[in-house]
């Protein structure tokens, strides 16, 4: 055990020599010895690993048969001493008849027996010349001088980890309609394992992938697939290997095929447990016609070696980057698009600061109106110069708005906001926060106003990490008729700026739309020092990237603080001390707790990924929620 839920698991090919059990049943002994020295909690074998998969006429000798009872024995023997569940493939005779099985074995016991469902009969494979299929419920087969579970539905549970819960299939098992996995994981296994012999075939590793990566997503699993390799016979197949290990639809591990190994990964049954506890549909049924086999497991403290990315709402590779990019600047146009038709609208009022949010707000209205056939010059770009704007973002926005071919309208609004001041006896060489909220409603009411007068609507620009942080003036730019941005995260709305820069095709929007990204995030509230922009918003709140980092885990698993916190210190080791992400970890649960008001009267605005703070879809969250818990579980790391 690794902590938090994790747990290492292994698939494992060692080499064979078909019909050759002693030397078979060694191979698997060194599989054992290496995986035992990495820590793993499970390790998974081949079909008929201890014969061979492809022994043919030979699993009807009885030598054979006979040498397989007692090289399981010595098997099993081997493994006392040792905590970690292992399962390997060997063919067992039961009243006569010959079934093809994988047998769970830990710490010098045979926990269980799991007979193959399904076996292939058609093509290259001819399995019921040798074997039968197995059967479902779970009866006791002789063994030694006592019995031993035998029947697909049989599940393994740790005592001492209740989500760590673990069911098998072989090969075909999977293959088919109906797989026994998916009863396994109704009835609560986390971890499926497959011992596999799959032979090789033009284009069918990628199915292969696909198989085991979709069957894990479907289930909400981790799946451990191990598959015959190198020594099997070639008279008319070649194995090669592919193990996998995936997790909800991610492949976490995969051996390169044509070579025999062992594959590992840190898999995190929280995060499974988490998924489906919260998706209503996955259903949980059949417990009582299981037969549960309890086995205990000495956890001792280990190092993670998951790759815990610091980006979760970000692709790293390009192409991939590109795609999320484009898709989701569909979802936002697509979105606005059917608000601006659905309410007869043709024009769009967007305020603009030159800085990132604005500018995403725009170039999405602008695709709307595009895909509409409207004019861009209906679009009304509103730049309002107050006590903090610099001339960067100033000449920005103007020189974006005339590339883009929107209308460009300014509206100075310093002496409407000292007027405002005088109304209501704010000193204005106070720079509190009624000196800036003033600034932000005085927008605001510029942009209510002037779509009133045109019959349009006012684009929200507000991302979804503000909104996570309450970093937003309430009825200022909290408030829009419909919100493009309110489910984009900081760091995708930068990649956004940049997609859109790297594609227009037009060098000089491409040079402001650049040189957006290279300035400073900020409300530009507080008078600028030197021409230069004052009030950087990382400062105040802390870095974007850390708090989208704990919103991803917070929204997405309901992880608990500390466990967040790990995670983190692992994300950005040698980025950020230790005491920094605390310091900002336990600034965002205070922000995220004490500013749910503002978030339950979001304007409509469209989700685009996994995780959103809408009241009326992903986040239905009182607005007096205590956060006591969380910030305790804090204070005392």
């Amino acid at each position: 055990m690794i902590r938090d839920g994790f747990i290492r698991v292994a698939a494992s090919t060692p080499e064979v020599r078909v019909a050759d059990v002693e030397f078979n049943r060694e191979q698997i002994c060194k599989g054992i010895e290496e995986a035992k020295a990495q820590g793993a909690a499970v390790l998974v074998f081949p079909e008929l690993a201890l014969t061979g998969y492809t022994c043919g006429e030979l699993f009807m000798q009885k030598p054979l048969l006979s040498k397989v009872r007692g090289e399981l024995e010595k098997l099993i023997d081997f493994t006392k001493g040792s905590d970690m569940l292992i399962f390997a493939g060997l063919p067992w005779e039961y009243n006569h008849k010959l079934y093809n099985t994988a047998a769970a074995i830990q710490n010098g016991r045979l926990l269980g027996l799991i007979p193959k469902r399904w076996l292939p009969n058609y093509s290259e494979f001819y399995e019921l010349r040798y074997f039968n299929p197995g059967w479902e419920d779970v009866i006791y087969v002789p063994w030694e001088d006592g019995q031993v579970p035998m029947g697909s539905r049989l599940l393994f549970r740790c005592a001492d980890m209740d989500n760590f819960v673990v069911g098998a299939e072989i090969c075909e098992d999977v293959w088919v309609l109906n797989p026994p996995s998916i009863a396994h994981a109704s009835a609560g296994a986390t971890v499926i394992v497959n011992c596999s012999a799959s032979d090789e075939a033009t284009g069918k590793s990628d199915y292969r992938r696909s198989l085991i990566s979709g069957q894990s997503a479907r289930l909400l699993c981790a799946y451990v697939y191990a598959n015959a390799g190198e020594g099997e016979s070639t008279q008319d197949l070649v194995f090669g290997g592919q193990n996998m290990i995936a997790e909800n639809g991610a492949v976490l591990a995969e051996s390169a095929r044509f070579a025999n190994g062992t594959i590992y990964a840190d898999v995190d049954l929280e995060r499974l447990e988490c998924e489906r506890r919260r998706m209503t549909t996955y259903q949980t049924e059949g417990r009582e016609r299981y037969t549960f086999v309890d086995f205990s497991m000495a956890f001792g403290e280990q190092e993670l070696r998951r790759k815990i990315d610091p980006s979760p709402f970000v692709p790293h590779d390009e192409e991939g980057r590109n795609r999320r990019c484009e898709e989701i600047l569909s979802i936002q146009a697509m979105g606005l698009k059917k608000r601006l038709k659905h309410t007869n609208c043709k024009c769009a009022v967007v305020g603009i600061s030159g800085g990132l949010d604005s500018t995403l707000a725009l170039l999405v209205s602008v695709r709307a109106f595009d895909l509409l056939g409207l004019p861009r010059k209906d679009i009304i770009a509103v730049t309002m110069p107050c006590f903090g704007t610099t001339d960067r973002t100033y000449h920005n926005a103007c020189l974006m708005a005339e590339k883009l071919g929107v209308s460009l309208m300014e509206v100075d609004i310093k002496e409407a906001v000292t007027v405002h001041f005088r109304d209501i006896a704010q000193d204005p060489a106070k720079h509190d926060v009624t000196y800036e909220n003033s600034q932000a409603r005085e927008r605001t009411q510029v942009l209510m106003d002037t779509a009133n007068q045109r019959g349009g609507m006012v684009i929200g620009t507000g991302d979804m990490s503000e909104l996570a942080l309450g970093w937003a003036t309430y009825n200022g730019d909290h408030m829009s008729m419909y919100g493009v941005n309110a489910s984009v995260p900081k760091t995708l709305v930068r990649h956004l700026v940049r997609y859109f820069a790297d594609t227009c095709g037009e060098k000089a929007l491409s040079e402001v739309l650049l040189d957006v990204l290279d300035t400073p995030v900020s409300p530009e509230l507080l008078p600028p020092e030197d021409g230069k922009i004052a009030q950087k918003t990382e400062d105040l709140v802390g870095p974007y990237e850390l708090h989208d980092f704990f919103l991803y885990y917070i929204l997405r698993f309901g992880y608990h603080p500390g466990k967040i916190y790990r995670l983190a210190k692992r994300a950005f080791e040698g980025a950020y001390a230790d005491e920094t992400i605390l310091k900002w970890l336990r600034v965002f649960y205070r922000r995220f707790f004490s500013q749910q008001f503002k978030r339950s009267c979001l304007p409509d605005g469209p989700k685009v990924g996994s995780a959103a703070v809408s009241p009326r879809g992903d986040l239905r969250m009182p607005s007096d929620a205590c956060g006591r818990l969380w910030l305790e579980e804090l204070e005392q790391m």
